[in-house]
This record gives C-alpha cells, structure tokens and sequence, in this order.
C-alpha cells in the first residue's frame, strides 16, 4: 500500500511540475505567437523568447520546494553544481561544439564553400554574440531546460518506468512544450523531422544524464552546445544536419548497446 501511495504522490507531482512548466513557459511563448501571427499587438519584445526556457527550470524549484522543502532544493543544486564526472563525460557534452568545429575546419580547407565562424554567433532576435552566443544558449535553454526535463522529470519518470519508456514520456511532453515556436520561430515544415531529432537527442540526453549519475550541468553544457551549433546559421544548414545526423544515430547506438530498462552502463539515475 505504501508503495502504491508513493508511486501515486510521484505521478501527481509530475503532472503538477509539467502543468506549471507549461504555463510559466507559454506566459511569454503565446503572446509572441499570436503577435507574431497578427492576432494581437506586441506584449513582449522578441528578445524575451530566451525567458520562455526558464519555465522547466521555475516550475522544477516551486514543486521542489513545494514537496521536498530545502532539502529537495539542496539535493537539485548539488546536481546542478556537478562537474567531477570524469572527463569522458565531459567529452560528451562537447562532442556537438567539437563536431561542429571540426566540420568547420575541414570544409574550409578542402572546398570553396568557407563557413564564417562568426554566423555561428548569429541568433535570433538579437545581434550577432560572437562566442557569446554559445554562454547564452548554456545559460537559457541549458540551464533553464535541463533543469527541468533531467534534473526534474527524467530522474521521477525512471522510478517507475525502464529509462526508454521515461525517455520516451519525457519526449512526448519535452515536443509539446515547443508547440508556441512553431508559430513565431520554427517553420511548421520540419515538423517531423524536428520530433524525430527530438526523440533521438531524448535518448542521448538520458544516456549522459544517467551515464553521469545525474549532473544537470553536464546535461545543460550538452544542450547549449547543440543549440549552438544547430541553431545558427552557419554552413547554410550544413553544420545542423551533421550534428542532428550524429544525435540520430548516437541515439540508435544508445538503445542497441544499453538496452531500453537502463540506457546506460551505470544504470537509471532516479530519485
């Protein structure tokens, strides 16, 4: 009974953290769509779309706070400040800054089509950052996701589901929580490929969560570093389908090599 109890607390609040997540995040992300789409007058400069990723990060602290009291917010900092996880790791979260600087290289050296370094600091909504832009993406939709979707959701989802399935839940409300961009951002053509991109970079972010016994940090460093490389308009979409293509397979290699229940050599991270 005491289990069934227990499982019943952590399924409510999961659903109240994703509830909350939503509507912290879509606060902002509504009203740019429907500007953005000509239903409404501007409420919110375009520039505060990188506030729409603190929603996971608010919603994450509230019901932590809410439900655990300071030592629930003690334990998710200590994850959050987590970086003595071994260098291969670390290696890891690099592995798109890396690939995507590497693709650079040698694309510059062997054709005549020359990738700008500098388009790399190009992003939406404000001017060119230069490398900049790579500390932005760590500190917005890094931080404010990972803390989130891993240091929150993932860890609870993994208690009570193999770390496929958890993937597989997160994933499905990690795609509906962009669902405001795809009216002031995302072109709705990509929509399927972005959710498959999605769902495999679901996988790897749970195998180096795990694999790194929980640090947030490591998860977020990931994330900007993607969101770096992909995002930007760099290469002309080159350096994005490299670096989405590598996600892809990671992500098949993942599930082959570790199997659904763990997703991992060191196992679930759960809590």
């Amino acid at each position: 009974m005491k289990d069934k109890l227990a499982i019943s607390q952590n399924s409510r609040n999961l659903i109240g953290y994703f509830i909350l997540a939503y509507v912290i995040s879509w606060m902002i992300g509504i009203p740019l769509a429907l500007a953005t789409q000509g239903v409404i007058q501007p409420v919110f400069p375009e520039w505060f779309h990188y506030f729409v990723s603190y929603g996971p990060m608010l919603s994450a602290l509230i019901v932590t706070l809410a439900t655990q009291r300071q030592q629930g917010v003690k334990e998710l900092w200590g994850r959050i400040t987590k970086w003595r996880v071994g260098g291969i790791w670390w290696f890891a979260a690099l592995s798109p800054l890396i690939v995507g600087l590497l693709v650079t290289l040698v694309t510059n050296l062997l054709t005549d089509n020359k990738i700008s370094f500098s388009d790399l600091g190009e992003i939406h909504f404000l001017p060119p950052l230069g490398i900049g832009a790579l500390f932005l993406w760590i500190l917005t939709f890094g931080i404010g996701e990972e803390i989130g979707w891993r240091g929150y959701a993932l860890p609870r989802l993994q208690k009570d589901h193999n770390a496929l399935y958890a993937t597989v839940i997160l994933a499905f409300f990690w795609a509906l929580w962009h669902l405001p961009q795809f009216f002031y951002l995302f072109d709705i053509s990509i929509a399927i490929g972005w959710i498959i991109g999605l769902f495999a970079g679901a996988i790897v972010f749970t195998w180096l969560f795990n694999s790194a016994e929980g640090s947030i940090l490591v998860a977020a460093v990931f994330h900007g570093c993607f969101n770096y490389i992909s995002a930007s308009s760099a290469g002309n979409g080159l350096l994005a389908a490299i670096v989405s293509t590598m996600v892809m397979i990671w992500a098949v290699v993942v599930v082959f090599l570790y199997k659904p229940k763990t997703l991992s050599s060191k196992g679930k991270f759960v809590i």
